[in-house]
Parts: C-alpha cells; structure tokens; sequence
C-alpha cells in the first residue's frame, strides 16, 4: 500500500511512519520541518519538503499518488493558538482543506486523522473516562481546529466519498518528543532530570492525564489502514496517571535524589483528562499494551 504521510517527522508522526515502512507499505512523508525534525526521517520513505498549505501541495500527492493520507502535520503547541489563533486556523484548518482539495483530485482513497482527546472532551468527571459522544468543549483555538477539521471529513465523505479514520489521542509520549518548549510533561520531566535538575510541577500536582505510549498510537494507525472506515476513536488507557506519580515514578527509575519544585497552578489546566477506549478495542481490537512504568524506562533510554 502507499500512503502519505503529513508531519512524518515530527514526534507522532516520525513513529507512525515508521511503523508503516516496518509493515511492508511504501511511504512518503510531508513535513516541513518547523517542529519535525529531519534525523526522525524513515531513509526507506521519500521526503517531501513541503508546508501542507503550500499549493504544491497538489503535485506531491499527484506525484506520489498515495491510497492513504496519515494527516499528522499540525500547529500542536496549545499556547500559540491562544497568543495566534489565524495562525493556527491557516496550518490547522486550511492547510487541512489544501490537503483534502488535493486527495479528491488525485482519487485517494482514505484519510486517517489524528486528533485530540484531552482538549476536546475539558474536564472529564466520569470515572469510566469520556468516550467518543461526551460533551465536546474545546476551550482552545487548536482543539476547535481539530474539532473543525472531524466535521470537514465527515461532509467530504458525505459530498464526495472519501473515507477517514479519526484517532482522538490522549496524551501521548515516548521517544522523539522535543523536551524543549510546548512539549507533554513526560518528556520536559526527563531532559530536566537526566540533567540533574528537579523538575517544576504547577498545582498540587494531583491532575490526572490519559498518557499513551506511542508505539500503541503507531499500531492503532496500523490497524486504521484497512479498518474503522468513517468513524472516530479514542486512543487512551482509560486510566488518569498524576503528575506526582509520575515524577515519583521517574525518580524511582533514575535513582533521582532531589524533590521537585512547586509553582502556582497555570490557569485554565484541566485537572482530570481521562479516555475511555473501549469502543476501538470492541470494533478493531486495538488496545494499549505498553504499561506506564515500562514506557518510561523506554523513553528514559531513548533520551539518554
């Protein structure tokens, strides 16, 4: 199979390609390289050094002429969406609809999505985790962006038939996410600890996240190839995991020493972001594998 796939050097998307290319499939990748980074390129896939606004856009996929788009390619950092909201919207949403214009000249066949959970759904107070028909609340230009983008598939299947796929990722980590800047709390904890400085946890440090490793994500965009045609999915452990838990957990690992530092709690935090899964595990059979400890210990030997 040939598939396409945007943002395939950045930290998600690096591994999804990855695991494509171990499959068997021919890939290619967009990216252009804002965030990604060109050591996370697979050598066996052909590099695209192209913006998904950029109208070139259209010759890679009539070039390539890929059956499937892996849409990873995205403004991420939640922050900038807040401080630059048409930015966002330009890369998040009509960087998105260049891509689409282009898949429905070229007769692709499918796109798979990967959008968020955690900043969907806001606060989740059941206890069994928010499944795919909880109350949607984006309180952020970035997940409204990817909330826009899910009804944009749908209506494209709709108007034209083209399939998607939508995974709605918890809070993924593992190797290859930039410690440095908008990065998840995993991996800004290890490049503060293998340098021997107490990581900063904001608030009591009790908010609970879904964390996914990323190698579980990689295979649920593996099963997406050739199942769950025009739905969406939760991609999470449906389990919350502190912050404090963590820390101690990574402390534990690295025979860390020092205590963290607490800083006042930033404003607008979640404090409970849980997925439930079950619904992907029931229809395509995917469920994470990867326990937390163990996905530590691999993300720790990948940074060090």
């Amino acid at each position: 199979m040939k598939i396409l796939v945007t943002g395939g050097a950045g930290f998600i998307g690096s591994n999804v390609a990855d695991a494509y290319v171990a499959a068997g499939h021919e890939v290619a990748i967009v990216d252009n390289l804002t965030t990604g980074k060109k050591e996370n390129l697979n050598p066996k896939a052909k590099f695209y050094d192209v913006d998904v606004r950029d109208t070139r856009l259209l010759e890679v996929v009539a070039e390539f002429a890929p059956d499937i788009i892996n849409h990873h390619a995205a403004q991420i950092d939640v922050r900038k969406s807040v401080s630059d909201p048409i930015y966002n919207a330009q890369v998040n949403e009509i960087g998105t609809l260049n891509l689409l214009d282009a898949a429905i000249k070229c007769k692709v066949k499918k796109i798979i999505f990967s959008s968020t959970g955690g900043a969907l759904y806001g606060e989740v107070s059941k206890k069994s985790g928010a499944d795919e028909n909880h109350p949607q609340e984006p309180i952020s230009p970035y997940a409204i962006t990817k909330r826009a983008v899910e009804m944009y598939l749908y209506a494209y299947w709709k108007l034209y038939g083209l399939n998607f796929t939508v995974l709605r990722y918890g809070n993924v980590y593992g190797p290859r996410q930039d410690p440095l800047g908008e990065a998840g709390v995993i991996a800004i904890f290890c490049g503060k600890m293998l340098k021997g400085e107490p990581p900063t946890i904001f608030g009591d440090g009790n908010q609970l996240r879904d964390y996914v490793y990323v190698g579980d994500v990689a295979e649920a965009n593996l099963i997406a190839l050739e199942k769950g045609d025009n739905q969406i999915f939760n991609i999470g452990t449906g389990k919350g995991v502190s912050v404090n838990e963590l820390f101690g957990c990574l402390k534990e690992i690295m025979k860390f020493e020092k205590e963290a530092i607490y800083a006042p709690a930033r404003a607008g935090e979640l404090f409970r972001s849980v997925l439930n899964a079950k619904k992907i595990k029931k229809e395509l059979g995917w469920k994470p594998k990867v326990k937390i400890k163990k996905g530590l210990k691999l993300t720790l030997k990948w940074y060090e």
